[in-house]
């Protein structure tokens, strides 16, 4: 099994995560679709058609540490090892003023676009350093926002501000 290509995509279930997954197993990689919505897994799933054997979709919150660990623990055992984390969950937030931005919704924002970001770079190194041959890619998307941000989007454009840099420490 030298030719087993693995990726881990969080956010698999719309969009860009969406979009990656099912390009990942075009390419011939065994992708764990990572996101919170099952139904919306399954849908990514079934869009593969004649891939879906490559997609499998494993229900997880980023923002919760048992829950990647629990991720990790299942690309460990179906494949043994990982070659690409494409590091994609996130949210925004309302469109309102700092001042009308509610501390819990701040707070999940942060959860979700960093502290998961971090969480699922630490467990996918974890395995990339113990698998032979080590290494792998991480892709930590970010956003334009981290460059020119919008207005109203504090949380979201703060957010991803700090996932440039994490991503530069991690590449360190």
């Amino acid at each position: 099994m030298s030719d087993l290509k693995v990726a881990v995509v969080t956010g698999a279930g719309s969009g860009i995560g969406r979009a990656v997954s099912l390009a990942l197993a075009s390419a011939g990689y065994h992708v764990a679709l990572a996101g919170r919505r099952a139904d919306k897994l399954e849908e990514t799933k079934t869009l593969g058609g004649a891939l879906g054997d490559h997609l499998h979709p494993i229900v997880t919150d980023v923002s919760d540490e048992a829950s990647v660990n629990a991720l990790y623990a299942e690309v460990s055992r179906r494949w043994g090892r990982l070659d690409v984390l494409f590091n994609n969950a996130g949210r925004g937030g309302p469109p309102v003023p700092i001042e009308d931005l509610p501390v819990d919704v701040w707070k999940d924002i942060v959860n979700i676009n960093l502290t998961g970001m971090f969480l699922c770079a630490q467990g996918a190194i974890r395995i990339m350093k113990n698998q032979t041959p080590q290494g792998g890619r991480i892709i930590n998307n970010g956003s334009i926002s981290a460059h020119a941000p919008r207005p109203f989007s504090i949380g979201y454009t703060s957010t991803k501000h700090a996932v440039t840099g994490l991503t530069k420490s991690i590449a360190l």
